[in-house]
């Protein structure tokens, strides 16, 4: 199984190179929003210390929305997709790796491209380490909360929308303590508590969501 597995990662990865525009984009958008931002709002770097943590987390996740659309579509349309929930392996471990995937091409670049980011928006050097932490939690928890959305939405053509609307409340508590956490930090306040309830989230999306990506796939593909 775990020779399957890795397989299966591996071609997720291989897929996602082959679409470099698909990967660009939310790069691209996460650049512009958050280089933007300053010209947009104000230059004065006091005022942008205090938002730059809410811009980089809220630029971050919306970014990592654009690429969710596909993360099953291109199976569902080749109907690889079927094939994948009727195999002997699990469906939950192979959905597990179509997640793992989508955060390796969409949440952790968007997590190492922060530091240059957060210097143009002047957040304090000191809290760049704990930026890319809660992002990295962040956007792997979005990757998850996220194949649910896209499970229930593949079947649509431009499902793009609704899986926004679907999925946006479940993020809200994500970019709650992910923010919190890194402002607080940079303000020399108690910081760990939202640290660990961001960490306790993603723990709980770990656990539940492949179970609910899969049982959504079965209801779309009509398996």
């Amino acid at each position: 199984m775990n020779v399957v597995l890795r397989q299966m990662l591996a071609r997720e990865l291989t897929l996602a190179n082959r679409r470099r525009s698909d990967l660009a984009n939310p790069l691209f958008f996460f650049l512009i929003v958050v280089s933007l931002f300053p010209i947009g709002v104000t230059p004065d770097l006091q005022k942008l210390s205090e938002m730059a943590a809410g811009v980089l987390w809220v630029a971050a996740l919306l970014a990592a929305l654009l690429s969710l659309d596909l993360l099953f579509r291109h199976d569902f349309e080749d109907g690889s997709l079927e094939q994948m929930l009727l195999s002997s392996v699990p469906a939950q471990l192979l959905v597990l790796c179509k997640t793992l995937s989508h955060w390796l091409v969409t949440g952790l670049p968007l997590t190492l491209m922060s530091p240059v980011l957060s210097v143009m928006l002047a957040l304090p050097v000191s809290a760049i380490p704990l930026l890319m932490l809660t992002l990295a939690i962040g956007t792997l928890t979005l990757s998850l909360l996220g194949g649910i959305g896209a499970a229930l939405t593949v079947g649509l053509r431009k499902g793009g929308l609704l899986l926004t609307i679907l999925i946006m409340p479940l993020f809200v508590p994500v970019i709650i303590f992910g923010t919190s956490a890194v402002q607080s930090f940079a303000n020399g306040m108690p910081w760990t508590a939202q640290l660990a309830l961001l960490g306790a989230f993603g723990a709980g999306a770990f656990a539940v969501s492949p179970w609910l990506t899969v049982a959504a796939l079965r209801v779309t593909v009509g398996d």
